[in-house]
């Protein structure tokens, strides 16, 4: 079993831990696998060379590509990359749409309401008129503000005042997320790791001293935590309604019960497998391995 990871890092830094961390995991396991710098990729059109090339070689055949699309802007040019794979019929462990669908702050909300998967209130505005509508059907101040596409924590601000939201809000983006604030959630939320329609692992992650947001970039510290049969259900409902192979669900506990944040097609887990001891690295091959021999038996 040939097992090529995609990574998405820039070439002036290193591949991610994660990334390193995948390929030892393949290793361990007794499968011979490599780390694919996206940048150094060339997409060909000329109806009789191979359609893809690596390092000015064509790309050569694996039985499956861990894809980590770690990539905030031009999503949807950045991951052609990803869809001409498919069009060659290499097999992906997280897909094109799927991808494109879990980047999409606005599209992931669209489809997790859709499947009745509860999220915080949400509104989505285009014009300076529509805000003060759109704050009271959040339930008010304070609100949270998020750009459609972003990772880490970028682009997302709790704002107090309809003064402070229209001088926050450039209007730089087509369109903006306001999101009800759950206020019982007090800096803290859940991050469970969903690894082919099952829980692979999850953690407590708690925002550092004033600051909202829990992203570990930003400084939080995650610690173990025991989620309920719901919340379990909820996540992998939620991973599946984007159609993941992998994915990491970010939820909070309000007071009328859990509700999703974020569904993320690239997630972190090195603070994970550093607070619970889990390796989850080990679980998204071994299920990419099952998924790749699944495969071929239905071929």
């Amino acid at each position: 079993m040939k097992i090529g990871i995609l990574s998405y890092r820039p070439l002036s830094v290193g591949a991610a831990k994660e990334e390193i961390e995948l390929k030892k995991a393949a290793k361990a396991l007794g499968y011979t696998s490599r780390i694919f710098r996206a940048s150094r990729f060339q997409m060909i059109y000329d109806q009789s060379s191979p359609w893809l090339f690596y390092d000015g070689k064509p790309f050569p055949r694996y039985d499956v590509i861990i894809t980590r699309p770690s990539v905030l802007n031009n999503v949807d040019l950045h991951v052609s990359l990803i869809e001409q794979m498919e069009l060659l019929g290499i097999l992906l462990f997280n897909r094109h749409d799927s991808i494109l669908r879990a980047k999409n702050k606005i599209k992931t909300m669209q489809i997790l309401d859709h499947y009745g998967i509860p999220i915080p209130k949400t509104v989505i505005v285009r014009r300076l008129s529509d805000l003060p509508q759109a704050v009271k059907l959040i339930d008010g101040f304070p609100v949270i503000v998020k750009q459609p596409v972003g990772s880490f924590g970028a682009g997302v601000a709790i704002v107090e005042s309809m003064r402070a939201l229209k001088s926050f809000i450039l209007w730089d983006q087509p369109m903006y997320v306001l999101q009800q604030y759950v206020k019982n959630s007090k800096g803290k939320d859940i991050r469970i790791f969903v690894v082919n329609g099952k829980i692979a692992g999850t953690m407590m992650r708690e925002a550092k001293k004033g600051e909202f947001r829990s992203n570990i970039e930003l400084g939080a510290v995650g610690k173990p935590v025991e989620i309920s049969e719901e919340e379990a259900a909820i996540a992998i409902r939620s991973v599946q309604a984007l159609d993941l192979n992998y994915g990491g669900v970010d939820l909070m506990r309000g007071k009328d019960g859990p509700v999703v944040l974020e569904v993320n097609s690239n997630p972190g887990f090195k603070e994970l497998e550093k607070s619970t001891g889990v390796n989850i690295a080990a679980a998204i091959v071994e299920y990419a391995v099952e998924y790749a021999n699944r495969h071929k038996k239905e071929v």
